[in-house]
This record gives C-alpha cells, sequence and structure tokens, in this order.
C-alpha cells in the first residue's frame, strides 16, 4: 500500500543537518553566534552558495534565520534545496531508527521519492 505524505519543516535535529550539508556539498555546520545583517542569530549555521550571509537553523523552535534581502543577497533556491535535503535525511534517519527500509529516487522535476518500507 502506498501512501503520499506533506511535511511541514521544522529544522531541529543537527545530525539532519550535518546530513543535508553533506548531501549538497555544502561546508559543514557551524554552531554559534552569527551576524546577519541588522541582528544576530545563535544556532547552526548553514553556508549556502553564494549566499551573503549564513542561514540559522535554531534547533530549539525548528526555526530558521537568515537574511537573503529578497534574493538579492542569496538565491532561495538554494534554500529549498537545502530544506528538501534536510527533509530526506530527517525522514530516513527516524525510518532506520524504527527498524524500516528507506530507498529514494531522484525524479526529473528535482523532486526526490522517499519510500520507506515497513514489514508485517
Amino acid at each position: 500500500m502506498s501512501h503520499v505524505v506533506t511535511i511541514k519543516t521544522q529544522v531541529r535535529d543537527p545530525i539532519a543537518i550535518r546530513s543535508a550539508c553533506e548531501r549538497l556539498k555544502l561546508p559543514a555546520p557551524v554552531f554559534g553566534k552569527a551576524r546577519l545583517f541588522t541582528s544576530e542569530a545563535t544556532g547552526w549555521q548553514v553556508k549556502l552558495p553564494e549566499w551573503l550571509y549564513p542561514v540559522v537553523c535554531e534547533t530549539d523552535h525548528g526555526e530558521l534565520k537568515f537574511d537573503n534581502f529578497n534574493g538579492r543577497w542569496g538565491n532561495p533556491s538554494h534554500l529549498d534545496s537545502f530544506l528538501q535535503a534536510y527533509a530526506v535525511e530527517k525522514a530516513k534517519i527516524e525510518a532506520r531508527k524504527s527498524g524500516h527500509s528507506v530507498s529514494e529516487q531522484q525524479l526529473v522535476d528535482g523532486s526526490i521519492c522517499v519510500r520507506i518500507g515497513v514489514a508485517g
């Protein structure tokens, strides 16, 4: 039986953050205080390609803090790619914790199909 699931992503897992960065060949995330344009944020800093400021993952709240000046200081598609990679990696981590098998397939439109095999 197959089911379609929609996930609203909250970024809370440092291991999945690191895995998403590895998947996208980004520098390893660093925990600490980051300077944004007019503010600061503390959390896991992710450096996206060509972004002026890092994306800060505040894992206590699941929120992201960033300043890309409406795309002028960083292409929003890079953030979308990071969130997609995070969601896939987090789903795989949780499925494996529960003893399920996981496979994935990159689709032509850029989306990723994750299949979780549940025994029984």
